[in-house]
């Protein structure tokens, strides 16, 4: 394949609506984006890039809206390939408002056939084509106007190859018996991918270190975090910009009466306390007056011998079963959903078990695990 593809530069509704009439027939289109997220919550959307075998279309989400007949092709029709596609879909979504389908993502269908599950798309492309990509243009700024032409051979080779792989893959898939695992995870992805808004309420869970806190300290880092999440969101600034995980927890640690008490938590610079110390105040405040019941309950130290031996019980059943299906042990199940099911085993609750084709292999044997730790 020539590294040198035809390139159409896409700036008008009408160029944007005539591409998309082309790659309606597809079968296959395979796309990638290009944004700049540095100072922003939401990424900004700088370059779009589709593909289906002929010319490579680069559209230009500075220049042009997102058309009914793009949100058409994006929504439906043709099988449409990505590579690590969640950033991508968030790009798309927050540009376009849809969300791509049908959908594959072919980092995803890599991990599936025992290769690194995350493995780049210039190591995917050396691995099935031979071919080696430039990299000059990785941190290219793809915001600037007029694109050079090492920036748009560069962004039409981050989809070129990806009809060529995918076909490989899904021919290796097929011997092996597991395309329909790619499908469930990619429509898996996709939900994941929708629950932006809702995910806020979970974010404190991504603390390593909740563990060591009471109820009432994890309600108010719930409360904090959510408010941030939602926030950041808002005013369309980066996360930390606002104030820090770090920060929210030592918050919830200290859980400050006053803003006396809030100032002098180590990090908190004055300006901050000044313009949200009455937010932090009020939701740590909402938090000390709940009743006990209300609470969550307080998390299993990982450091206690129950939650080691269980947590060893689970990797060895995780890891077994990856060595048979010749995949790394992370692509069944993290690290994460390991310690949440020790944790509700601890705590008496229902099991997070894996579902679908995870749940078929592994759901039966780790509870087995569990059951042979309690009685030994």
């Amino acid at each position: 394949m020539s590294l040198d593809p035809e390139i159409h530069w896409i700036d008008t509704p009408a160029a944007l609506d005539a591409a998309c009439a082309e790659l309606a027939a597809a079968e296959t289109v395979a796309l990638d984006t290009e944004f700049f997220r540095e100072s922003t919550f939401h990424p900004v959307p700088a370059l779009l890039q589709l593909y289906a075998g002929g010319a490579v279309y680069l559209v230009d989400p500075q220049a042009l809206a997102a058309t009914p007949a793009l949100r058409t092709l994006l929504a439906g029709g043709p099988l449409k390939l990505l590579h690590a596609s969640s950033e991508d879909l968030e790009v798309i979504a927050s540009w376009a408002g849809v969300q791509v389908s049908p959908l594959v993502d072919t980092q995803v269908a890599q991990g599936l056939l025992g290769e690194d599950p995350a493995m780049g798309y210039q190591r995917l492309v050396e691995h099935w084509i031979g071919e080696t990509l430039p990299k000059d243009e990785t941190r290219s700024n793809w915001l600037e106007r007029p694109l050079s032409e090492a920036q748009c051979r560069y962004a039409a080779l981050d989809v070129i190859y990806l009809l060529e792989v995918w076909h490989a893959q899904r021919d290796a898939l097929e011997a092996r018996g597991r395309l329909h695992w790619l499908e469930a995870d990619c429509k898996e992805l996709l939900a994941q991918a929708g629950r932006d808004d809702d995910s806020d309420g979970q974010w404190y869970r991504r603390h390593r270190q909740l563990w060591r806190l009471g109820p009432r300290q994890i309600e108010a880092y719930r409360r904090l975090t959510t408010w941030r999440e939602g926030e950041a969101r808002r005013r369309d600034r980066p996360r930390g910009w606002l104030i820090s995980d770090k920060l929210l927890y030592a918050i919830a640690e200290r859980m400050p009466e006053n803003r006396y008490e809030l100032a002098a938590i180590e990090g908190l610079k004055p300006p901050l306390v000044k313009r949200e110390g009455d937010t932090l105040l009020t939701l740590v405040k909402e938090a000390r007056h709940l009743d006990a019941d209300e609470l969550p309950p307080a998390m299993p130290s990982p450091m206690s011998g129950p939650f080691k031996k269980r947590l060893k019980a689970l990797k060895q059943v995780v890891n077994d079963e990856a060595e048979q299906l010749g995949v790394a042990p992370e692509l069944l199940l993290r690290r994460r959903e390991l310690e949440a099911v020790v944790t509700a085993h601890l705590e008496r609750r229902s099991l997070p078990l894996p579902r679908g084709w995870r749940g078929e292999r592994l759901a039966a044997p780790l509870q087995q695990a569990l059951e042979q730790v309690e009685t030994s």
